[in-house]
């Protein structure tokens, strides 16, 4: 379990999220989660083999691929973030240990109590069964993003926002 401070010291420490299983349509919750964050100044680097690109950034076919890309341009993966279903979290946890992130982050719904001991001896800090975008907007004030939090009563969008 995480606390708030672990969590505010990660998503504080790691601005280049890798996001496996990133989809290229707006509608989906990982589209979501990734656009938010990177509006928020972290560098995405989409993980989908189907997709060449994603949020105008190059995807990349696994892990390892965009660690590679990232070393060439002198720039590393801190944080490799799972939309997967935890029966495919193993082999992304070794590419998260191998290419030495700093944090496996495994979405809500998503636990691999095996993956992440193997990831926590290797030295990464690993949340799961959490979401990186709700974490973010949760500790660093993000709610009102998308209208919540706007303190107005209603079911109707205001034309005019009053702050």
């Amino acid at each position: 379990m995480s606390t708030i401070h672990e969590l505010r010291r990660i998503l504080g420490t790691c601005r280049t999220i890798a996001v496996v299983g990133l989809s290229p349509q707006w509608h989906r919750p990982s589209f979501f989660a990734a656009k938010y964050m990177q509006e928020h100044g972290y560098r995405i680097v989409p993980v989908n083999p189907s997709a060449p690109e994603i949020l105008g950034e190059r995807s990349y076919a696994s892990v390892t691929a965009a660690a590679e890309a990232l070393e060439k341009q002198g720039q590393k993966i801190d944080m490799v973030d799972c939309f997967r279903k935890s029966s495919d979290i193993p082999p992304i946890a070794e590419e998260a240990i191998a290419i030495g992130a700093q944090c496996l982050w495994l979405q809500i719904g998503v636990v691999d109590e095996a993956s992440a001991a193997k990831a926590r001896a290797a030295g990464l800090d690993v949340v799961m069964d959490r979401c990186v975008k709700i974490e973010h907007a949760r500790l660093f004030g993000g709610l009102n993003w998308a209208g919540v939090n706007t303190k107005v009563i209603s079911a109707r969008r205001p034309q005019q926002l009053f702050y």
